[in-house]
């Protein structure tokens, strides 16, 4: 039977090849879209180079300090020291790396200024992060502790500074802030929508202006941490919550005497949404009231459109309709034949989408709007658009199919 309804709307698609080609071009350009939107999210929340090891990281950002009021608050990094003592010491996890988030620094070439983005790192981080090395090697604890003034640098800077070439770079001198560097290894890029592993220059923390000394609880640093397996992050995170509770209260920092303080090891999407939510009911309605309407924009506007194209398309099918209803066929029968055909013509302009995505992606790779871009069409990207495709056909065909199963058969035939 699905073989014949199949076989039906192949032969209604090649009865009007332009207003075929209208249907798919309008199916195709809603779905490249949305494939094109899965692909950048899989690009920002999916477990890529070089964090490939999301599935099984927590990650450490943002402590907030409140008094006994609720008024007052301090919030943001934590200090170095804060951050040895108790994450470094933490048993479940398998290690930890102790971070900065993105600085600025400048280097020259000759006259030239090169703008810097700069990082400071522990040698763990080289083992929380896959990066891959296409010159030299990380630094490593002796580096530090030898105060070694060492730096790790993108391909980028390196092509930069240094120029393109086939000669290795690896001990060669740079100069960032006037201060002067051995370089010790070159990495591939990462892109910038990765906060945490982006730089292109890599600092041991013991280098200057790294304030790793600060004593405070507050300071300019994250940290990652990597569980053995997925399977325990909660292990991870209960252990950490316990070391929290026992820091003792009231905190003073900065003259400011504060009662609560809530610091938190989440996985990579918690990590930036619970900040939001957190916050005051108000900003949480705007916040979800956006995402319906971005969601309304994105999806529900072109269901509409394809709803009305495919009643445009079942409304010249009425005459066979009326016929199909006066010798028996009942109401169910009619919706499920127009609902599997309209899925089989919203799979056909799936197709299509997927090439058109494929292409629209290569462009974006390719463009440098994104340095290091690497948007793909993964396994992820295939199945979440495989279901999207699904439920397009099946929401855009219901309404139509609906509405002309129900037509009497005199109007049918009339019209």
């Amino acid at each position: 039977m699905i073989t014949n309804y199949i076989k039906i709307a192949w032969k209604v698609l090649m009865r009007h090849p332009v207003y075929t080609f209208i249907t798919l071009f309008g199916i195709s350009l809603t779905l490249t879209v949305l494939m094109v939107l899965t692909s950048f999210l899989d690009h920002l929340l999916g477990p890529h180079y070089p964090e490939t090891k999301r599935d099984r990281s927590l990650y450490i950002m943002q402590m907030a300090l409140r008094d006994s009021t609720q008024q007052g608050q301090s919030s943001g990094p934590m200090s170095f020291r804060f951050l040895t003592d108790n994450v470094k010491s933490l048993k479940t996890p398998e290690r930890a790396t102790i971070c900065t988030f993105v600085n600025s620094s400048n280097a020259y070439v000759g006259s030239q200024k090169i703008k810097l983005n700069t990082k400071f790192t522990d040698a763990d981080f080289w083992r929380v992060m896959d990066f891959t090395f296409i010159d030299g090697k990380p630094y490593t604890e002796q580096n530090i502790a030898n105060g070694d003034y060492v730096v790790v640098i993108n391909d980028d800077l390196r092509n930069q500074y240094f120029g393109r070439g086939e000669e290795s770079v690896v001990g060669k001198p740079i100069e960032i802030e006037n201060v002067r560097y051995r370089v010790i290894g070159v990495v591939k890029g990462s892109p910038f929508t990765r906060p945490f592993s982006y730089a292109d220059v890599y600092f041991p923390y013991t280098t200057p202006r790294s304030n790793y000394q600060e004593s405070g609880i507050r300071g300019n640093y994250i940290s990652i941490i990597l569980a053995k397996k997925s399977a325990d992050i909660p292990a991870v995170q209960a252990e950490f919550q316990q070391r929290m509770d026992q820091i003792p209260l009231p905190i003073t920092y900065y003259g400011a005497k504060y009662t609560t303080l809530e610091l938190n090891a989440e996985t990579y999407a918690d990590n930036f949404l619970r900040p939001v939510l957190a916050r005051d009911t108000g900003l949480r309605t705007i916040l979800f009231g956006v995402i319906a309407f971005v969601l309304f924009m994105l999806l529900g506007l072109p269901a509409i459109n394809l709803v009305n194209v495919n009643v445009s398309r079942i409304m010249e099918r009425a005459s066979e309709i009326g016929i199909r209803k006066a010798f028996g066929a009942s109401v169910k029968t009619l919706v499920w034949q127009f609902i599997i055909e309209n899925i089989f013509i919203t799979f056909i302009g799936g197709v299509i989408a997927l090439v058109l995505t494929g292409i629209v992606i290569h462009f974006i790779n390719q463009s440098g709007w994104i340095a290091y871009a690497d948007l793909t069409i993964n396994l992820s990207v295939f199945i979440i658009s495989l279901l999207v495709c699904l439920l397009f056909g099946f929401l855009s065909g219901v309404v139509p199919a609906l509405r002309m199963s129900k037509l009497s058969i005199a109007d049918a035939l009339k019209a």
